[in-house]
């Protein structure tokens, strides 16, 4: 029986073309490398979830957008899957192609700071961004929780984050897109300019086209951030808190998770006043009837910085290079409390792995303008995510991805929606739902940019 976690043919589709070195004979000169030999097939052929292992035939260095283009013409006349990878941060082998070529973007990673913008190449992670911004004092206004993932890899899923009632999702804060299409055309697109490949390369999960390179806003950066952690007594405590103060724009960014205890749940708020001082406190913290409310002050790279300390914790332990079957959904307000109080009754900390986090924060939807990601049709919804590892102790792999896909039935019935970066095992049924109001032009973007269908198999959504 196949494994829950792998890929699964649907009725109809074709097995992979074969590759190897002989599907790459006669392509033209690179200003990368083509690569065949054991160590980079084996880099490639897995990902941050350690789940799902599919070697490539071939691996390309990108040293241009050029390369990316000329690859993508000679594999699809050739009848070959082409899949971009950045940081290979995908936990359900999205970003692997099996008898394929991946698509190695981490050499295109050139950052160019101008008045307002910034001209990033997909390869640049985000804390190169931010410091190279910073220089100038500007920052880019909306990030998620990890910088050292990749502009191409956030922006293909949408990025979302704290700063997301201000400013959005990192999606909307993309002026202007390069992209190589499915059938290698390297071509530029923006709100105005090809609008509709705009809509669908921005959190469109690569299928319509790969993101070479982004102009990004940037605004003013603060100085410092004055950060809190308040405490509450309950799910519905939580977000009846959050709901308020991300509505009212009370703080720069906004946060909250829960946290297992030997007396149960704790539940968070995390929040931040940037350039904010001791004297904000009192305004910005008394009316919440907290249970606990911490301050402290941090420069401002450390605050959005803050999550590599964390990783080098985890890394330490050995708990990053375990699988990691995560799961992230978002869940409308009228719902959210009933399923995460739910959730939470049935869950034994010690079946999602040592190093488990599990986020529950607030995301204004009316400042969500572009299409994709998805999100439920209310004001206001929740990220409900449960990331997952599967430590020693803990559920195996597959039982996690299993309780992943009932953990994402119930989100659907509650009204919600997945956010498709984790692993959670789909249909063609479901990715058509999932996607509702938007798929008949995310299908036609499809159908136009990449008629052969070459672009990102491992997403196994067409």
């Amino acid at each position: 029986m196949t494994p829950p976690h792998l890929p699964v043919p649907q009725p109809g589709s074709a097995a992979p073309t074969g590759g190897g070195p002989a599907a790459f004979d006669a392509v033209p000169a690179l200003d990368g490398e083509l690569r065949f030999d054991t160590a980079a097939l084996d880099a490639a052929s897995t990902d941050f979830g350690g789940m799902v292992r599919l070697p490539p035939a071939a691996v390309l260095g990108a040293g241009s957008v050029e390369d990316v283009a000329t690859m993508v013409r000679h594999c699809r006349e050739r009848g070959l899957k082409v899949a971009p990878r950045g940081q290979g941060h995908s936990t359900n082998g999205q970003a692997q192609v099996p008898s394929g070529l991946v698509v190695d973007l981490g050499a295109l990673d050139a950052v160019e700071i101008h008045d307002d913008t910034a001209t990033v190449q997909a390869g640049a992670l985000w804390s190169s961004v931010v410091r190279a911004s910073l220089a100038r004092g500007l920052t880019p206004p909306a990030f998620t929780d990890y910088l050292e993932l990749s502009v191409g890899g956030t922006l293909s899923a949408g990025g979302l984050g704290g700063q997301i009632g201000h400013h959005g999702t990192q999606a909307d804060t993309v002026r202007e897109l390069q992209v190589v299409t499915g059938e290698g055309e390297i071509a530029t697109c923006s709100p105005t300019v090809r609008p509709d490949l705009f809509r669908a390369a921005l959190g469109g999960l690569g299928q319509c086209a790969i993101i070479t390179r982004a102009t990004l806003s940037l605004i003013p950066a603060p100085r410092s951030v004055r950060f809190y952690t308040l405490t509450f007594r309950s799910v519905a405590e939580l977000t009846a808190r959050q709901a308020r103060l991300i509505g009212e724009g009370r703080f720069d960014y906004l946060i909250g998770q829960t946290r297992p205890t030997p007396d149960g749940w704790v539940y968070r708020v995390e929040a931040a006043a940037y350039d904010g001082t001791t004297d904000d406190d009192a305004r910005l913290t008394d009316d919440l009837d907290a249970l606990s409310v911490e301050a402290q002050d941090v420069p401002y790279f450390d605050f959005v910085n803050r999550l590599a300390a964390m990783v080098d914790a985890f890394t330490a332990m050995g708990e990053w290079s375990l699988p990691h079957p995560w799961y992230d959904a978002l869940l409308p307000a009228s719902t959210v409390n009933a399923v995460v109080t739910d959730t939470l009754a049935d869950l034994k900390p010690q079946a999602i792995g040592a190093s488990a986090v599990i986020l529950l924060y607030p995301v204004l939807t009316t400042k969500c303008r572009t299409p994709l990601p998805v999100m439920p049709d209310e004001e206001v919804a929740y990220l409900f995510s449960i990331l997952k590892t599967a430590s020693p102790g803990a559920d195996s792999a597959d039982e996690m991805v299993a309780a992943n896909r009932r953990q994402y039935d119930t989100t659907v019935e509650a009204g919600g929606c997945w956010y498709p970066i984790g692993s959670v095992p789909l249909t063609k049924d479901d990715w058509v739902r999932h996607f509702g109001g938007f798929w008949d032009e995310f299908e036609a973007a499809r159908h136009r940019y990449d008629p052969d269908g070459v672009l990102t198999p491992g997403q196994r959504i067409f």
